[in-house]
């Protein structure tokens, strides 16, 4: 018999923490061996059980999410985390990365990206959502480079993208083609739709 994934879930909202447990809990391969809703018992909970995976919330009372996984790692043995969060945003994405976490899925994200994530963290691969993938990538452009790429959005040419921003054509250019190739993005109209996607220009602007 195949050893089953033991998950710990740390939520404060009741509702969404027995929806996740009775999610999980029809997987074959996934055993949830605790419940904790605020970030001290998580830490508790952990010593506990040895879970080999933290599902873990960040807005959390008593220790924060981002506080309970750089703990985390003062253990000799931690399990991995996968935060669930409904920050988006490309700083929080980073944080929870830096501190130590393995996967992280934004709320909303589906049931199965929810089993996947816990699979492949378990199996020591990271897994980030398509949302907190995208905030991560644009976490890596230079802060010049979400100029041009805000300003190519919105429709200027490199040309005029050169001279909003006091450059020149080529170098203007140049930042273009660095941006798609961070992005893995091959066409402006593409370079467009991930901007809005991200928040970088208003979708009514388009």
């Amino acid at each position: 018999m195949t050893t089953r994934i033991r998950v710990l879930i740390a939520e404060d909202h009741t509702i969404v923490r027995q929806g996740l447990v009775a999610l999980l809990n029809t997987a074959d391969d996934i055993e949830v061996v605790g419940e904790a809703g605020d970030g001290r018992a998580a830490l508790e909970q952990v010593e506990a059980f040895s879970p080999d995976v933290l599902l873990c919330d960040l807005a959390m009372p008593g220790l924060s999410g981002l506080e309970v996984i750089k703990r985390l790692q003062s253990l000799e043995v931690a399990p991995r985390v996968v935060v669930l969060s409904m920050y988006h945003d490309a700083e929080w994405v980073k944080r929870a990365l830096d501190a130590g976490a393995h996967g992280y899925l934004l709320k909303g994200s589906g049931v199965q990206d929810v089993v996947r994530a816990v699979r492949e963290v378990a199996g020591g691969a990271s897994f980030l959502s398509p949302g907190a993938s995208r905030a991560a990538q644009t976490e890596q452009l230079t802060d010049r480079e979400r100029e041009v790429l805000t300003l190519l959005a919105e429709g200027h040419t490199s040309k005029e993208i050169g001279s909003v921003l006091g450059i020149s054509h080529r170098t203007a250019e140049h930042h273009r083609a660095r941006v798609m190739q961070k992005l893995g993005i091959n066409d402006v109209a593409g370079l467009t739709r991930y901007a809005i996607r991200t928040g970088l220009v208003d979708q009514n602007l388009k």
